[in-house]
């Protein structure tokens, strides 16, 4: 990885698992002490496994957490806010996410191109990186690779999963444990890990 870039570690939650329609709900990242996270009212219903998982519900008076109201922005408002977020780097981003090549990636960039807005986010990120692919790279003979058992396993610690901005915290912890050197992220991007748009 060149020295001038960094890695920003990101997470989604959204109203269902189908990266070709669901909708964004919340969107956070975290780079060193930087944190982004902000939530937005869906267009669509939420699929029961996603209440489930997320405890997030979309009534008519607007988003509740854990039935506790969130306070919502527009989408576009989110998308232009993360992207000015990413900027105020001033160095091109590798954007990080467990699973960013099966559901973040894909659903991020279709909705920021829906929203006119992929040009200006390939100004700023230069990729993703996906430690879900990392993980198995690194650790083959592990059981599982899931975020909340990679936590579990090498940092002995459990918390609130399938919070977006909770979920990219632990990834950067879960990151710096395992300080992957610039071989294992770019050597091995022909297998998945690494840059793609």
């Amino acid at each position: 990885m060149a020295e001038d870039r960094i890695i920003v570690f990101f997470d989604l939650e959204t109203t269902g698992l189908d990266t070709s329609s669901c909708d964004i709900i919340q969107v956070a990242a975290v780079y060193e002490e930087n944190v982004f996270n902000k939530y937005t009212l869906p267009r669509q219903a939420m699929t029961p496994s996603a209440k489930q998982v997320t405890g997030f519900t979309v009534r008519p008076d607007g988003l509740f957490l854990h039935d506790k109201p969130v306070e919502t922005v527009p989408l576009t408002e989110v998308l232009n806010s993360f992207i000015s977020f990413l900027r105020s780097f001033r160095r091109p981003v590798l954007l990080a996410a467990h699973g960013a090549k099966r559901f973040d990636a894909p659903v991020l960039t279709r909705v920021l191109r829906r929203h006119s807005l992929l040009q200006q986010f390939q100004q700023v990120v230069s990729g993703f990186l996906d430690t879900f692919l990392l993980s198995k790279h690194l650790y083959p003979r592990l059981s599982r690779h899931s975020q909340e058992y990679m936590v579990q396993h090498f940092l002995r610690m459990s918390y609130n999963a399938h919070n977006a901005l909770e979920d990219a915290r632990m990834l950067q912890k879960l990151y710096k444990r395992w300080s992957p050197n610039n071989g294992d992220i770019l050597c091995s991007s022909f297998r998945g890990v690494g840059c793609f748009y």
